[in-house]
């Protein structure tokens, strides 16, 4: 093993190089800093190290080498209960909670993103021992995190959905965000307040797959909580009115987001809900089936 330290130590540094590419802290801020990031640079590392010296473990005949890997799948399993936990435990302070889908599809792409980093060790290992050129290792290595980070790229709101601005209005104290109804204000005085700094959306899908999406409950919170987290929010712990919601049109299956932004500015507001991400548990797929396709006639 000797012979493959430029081998091994390429991988190791594509591979660290990936973790950190796709450890960002965006309007979301999670991970936090600096704590978060020493965790997960300090498993990317590992993550790194072990591609690296998979494919000189299996030349030299070091087949007890390998096994660690099972042991690191096991370890990153890990991860995602570890980040899982974390998420939900900060739910109680979230004035709009991200809900339990958002959390695990969060918890997911952290344990996802640790097998990407082996695979771009492994692929920067493994052009460095066929090929002995470094420069070109390096090559391959930058190109697999290309790759990888389009692969970490979901679908979001706008990708399955047309949002569009909604009109907010009080029939009674009735608030409707164009026909589609929201919830009961009883105080003049919040009616009022909704009216002068409210906003609205209709989402309105753009076939039956993303009809049957929008209509999952955790969808809809990761929505609001993805607008109030970039628009802000006025809603305080005493004031239920302000709370942002999503509800469904039951005829046509499109949907409705009311919130009382700190930031009134709608294009904003639309900009956001488009790039809401699309839950993995929340996709849905009625078309690929045949009775799916026949009730869509």
């Amino acid at each position: 093993m000797d012979n493959y330290g430029m081998t091994i130590g390429l991988g190791i540094l594509m591979g660290t190089l990936a973790r950190a590419y796709m450890l960002r802290s965006d309007y979301r801020q999670y991970p936090g800093y600096p704590h978060g990031f020493v965790t997960h640079m300090s498993l990317g590392f590992v993550a790194a190290a072990l591609g690296s010296v998979a494919l000189p473990s299996i030349a030299e005949k070091e087949f007890t080498a390998v096994t660690f890997l099972a042991l690191a799948a096991q370890q990153f399993r890990e991860v995602r209960n570890m980040e899982r936990e974390s998420l939900a435990a900060l739910e109680e302070a979230e004035l709009v909670p991200r809900g339990l889908d958002y959390i695990e599809g969060i918890a997911r792409v952290f344990e996802a993103r640790n097998y990407l980093v082996i695979v771009t060790a492994l692929a920067t290992s493994s052009a460095n021992y066929f090929t002995r050129w470094p420069l070109f290792s390096l090559a391959v290595g930058f190109l697999v995190i290309a790759g990888t980070s389009r692969l970490m790229r979901g679908k979001v709101i706008g990708n399955i959905a047309v949002v569009k601005r909604g009109d907010l209005q009080f029939v009674g104290p009735l608030l409707k965000v164009n026909e589609i109804e929201m919830m009961n204000v009883g105080m003049p005085k919040m009616r009022e307040k909704i009216l002068r700094d409210g906003l609205g959306v209709v989402i309105h899908p753009k076939d039956d797959n993303a009809r049957a999406t929008l209509s999952n409950m955790g969808q809809r919170q990761a929505i609001a909580h993805v607008a109030t987290a970039i628009l802000g929010t006025k809603k305080d712990i005493d004031t239920p009115e302000f709370t942002p919601m999503v509800r469904k049109n039951v005829d046509i299956g499109s949907i409705a987001l009311f919130c009382v932004p700190a930031e009134k500015d709608i294009k904003s507001l639309v900009a956001a809900v488009e790039r809401a991400p699309v839950l993995e548990s929340a996709s849905r797929a009625p078309l690929k089936t045949k009775a799916g396709r026949i009730a869509a006639d």
